[in-house]
């Protein structure tokens, strides 16, 4: 009986062996398919990051360049309705200095006037402020020398001095609009720094 025993737990312990090693193989098996399946996933979702990322990136640069755009073509605009508006000023001393055109180059004025408000509001929700800034004090100072002329238009007849004074004082506005114009060259990057004391 003890052989029998012993050959019968022999036996056993096969059977159990190979229940075991087909369980371990079977085991091993799951894990290394689960792994895998898990370094697949991992990989998808780096790959649908990096895509998106890129997307992210793609956008942004969209973006920045229908920015540039926009602001490019309110500066062109505004640089030109202010230059006009400041020629309407100039044509319009000429007029009263010299006694004729004056309805039409005031009309003119006034139109060129109208202009440079609606391009200005326009800036306002566009400009970043550094250039907002020397586009406002152009502004004020167009504004002003349009308040000039509108009160030696008023007096009658049209005082020389006056107008002499409002002449001399048109070299500052068209200053102002240089350096207006210089700091939408800077913001566009057309520049790589604001130029100082020339006139483009």
């Amino acid at each position: 009986m003890g052989a029998g025993w012993t050959a019968l737990l022999v036996a056993v312990v096969g059977v159990v062996g190979t229940l075991g090693a087909s369980l371990l193989t079977q085991s091993r098996a799951d894990r290394t398919k689960r792994m895998e399946m898990e370094a697949a996933a991992e990989q998808r979702r780096e790959e649908r990051d990096h895509a998106e990322a890129l997307l992210q990136a793609e956008r942004a640069r969209n973006r920045a360049e229908e920015s540039i755009a926009l602001r490019r073509a309110c500066y062109i605009t505004l640089n030109t309705t202010a230059r006009q508006y400041l020629t309407a000023q100039v044509d319009f001393m000429h007029a009263l200095r010299n006694g004729t055109g004056i309805e039409a180059a005031l009309e003119q004025l006034e139109a060129r006037r109208t202009t440079l408000r609606e391009s200005y509001a326009e800036a306002q929700m566009i400009v970043p402020l550094q250039v907002m800034a020397v586009a406002g004090a152009a502004s004020r100072r167009l504004n002003a020398g349009y308040g000039r002329l509108k009160q030696i238009a008023a007096s009658t007849p049209y005082n020389q001095e006056d107008l002499d004074t409002f002449e001399t004082g048109v070299e500052q506005s068209w200053a102002l609009l240089s350096e207006m114009r210089q700091q939408m060259r800077f913001d566009l990057g057309v520049d790589t720094e604001p130029a100082s004391g020339t006139d483009l």
